[in-house]
């Protein structure tokens, strides 16, 4: 049944979905990229893909850039849908607690712990018990590895909280999200000092069997936003080399947390700068390109 409406927002929202979805089951960094590039392609037009597809089909959608046949039907399916059947089998390969291995200091077999011992699944609930001192309960949880995982999920996002990031701001509402010059001032404040070696560390579990304290951890303020800033532990961040250069932003305001993260552009207009990942025409004007 075709569901006549849908947003481009909608529609880039699930793209991106997916494309963490096959981050966390270690997919291909090129095949999490294309999803990605996707849904800011998405995000960027002028016109609704379903005014698009009325026009010319799915030829309409291959003609966008860095849109294939395979993305082209992703797209055509949510736009007609309301759904896609890729999301849906990749959110049933996932097992509950799964993003619980995103948070530094948590591998497989304690986020299966914690899990089953405190019977959540999502990271609001983690945060939740991070701060009302159950995951402390949890073995293998001491009071370093509890207060690592609060400073990570201060900001880290639901589903539901990425939607309000992406959201554009209605007119006549503060934008609910720092500007782009703010967040490059605190990549390059966090990764000076780091190297620096002046910022406190903590000892990640994923991708460290030695239990080595390497992962600077930076605290700032500004313009009434509270931020905390660390390198990606992701599992792409270690297979694409990037693990000191991507830097992961949380930030919160009036208890609306929420993140980003800034990575070196490796290709177009800016190529070599420091750029927000998914904000990118703000980057171009913030660089006067």
């Amino acid at each position: 049944m075709r569901r006549d409406g849908i947003s481009n927002q909608e529609i880039a929202d699930r793209l991106d979905h997916v494309a963490d979805l096959l981050e966390l089951e270690e997919e291909n960094a090129f095949r999490v990229r294309s999803y990605r590039n996707a849904a800011q392609t998405v995000r960027d037009l002028d016109q609704p893909v379903t005014e698009l597809m009325q026009q010319d089909g799915d030829r309409a959608l291959r003609a966008l850039p860095g849109i294939g046949e395979r993305l082209a039907g992703s797209i055509q399916e949510i736009a007609t849908t309301g759904h896609l059947g890729l999301e849906d089998k990749l959110e049933s390969e996932v097992w509950p607690g799964k993003l619980f291995t995103e948070v530094p200091g948590i591998g497989d077999e304690l986020a299966k712990r914690i899990h089953e011992q405190l019977g959540i699944s999502t990271l609001e609930e983690l945060e939740l018990a991070a701060h009302d001192g159950r995951l402390e309960q949890v073995q293998g949880i001491g009071p370093d590895r509890a207060e690592g995982a609060r400073i990570a999920l201060s900001g880290m996002l639901s589903r539901s909280a990425r939607r309000r990031l992406r959201q554009p701001p209605q007119e006549g509402k503060e934008q609910g999200r720092p500007p782009v010059s703010t967040l490059l001032e605190i990549d390059e404040e966090y990764r000076t000092k780091a190297q620096k070696d002046q910022l406190r560390k903590i000892a990640p579990k994923r991708f460290n069997p030695e239990g080595e304290t390497w992962l600077p951890v930076l605290r700032a303020k500004r313009g009434g936003w509270s931020f905390t800033a660390l390198f990606s532990n992701t599992a792409l961040a270690h297979r694409s080399g990037k693990t000191h250069d991507w830097v992961v932003i949380y930030f919160e305001k009036g208890g609306e947390q929420q993140q980003c993260t800034v990575v070196t552009a490796e290709r177009g207009k800016l190529e070599g700068k420091r750029v927000v990942r998914g904000r990118e025409r703000e980057c171009r004007e913030y660089y006067g390109l």
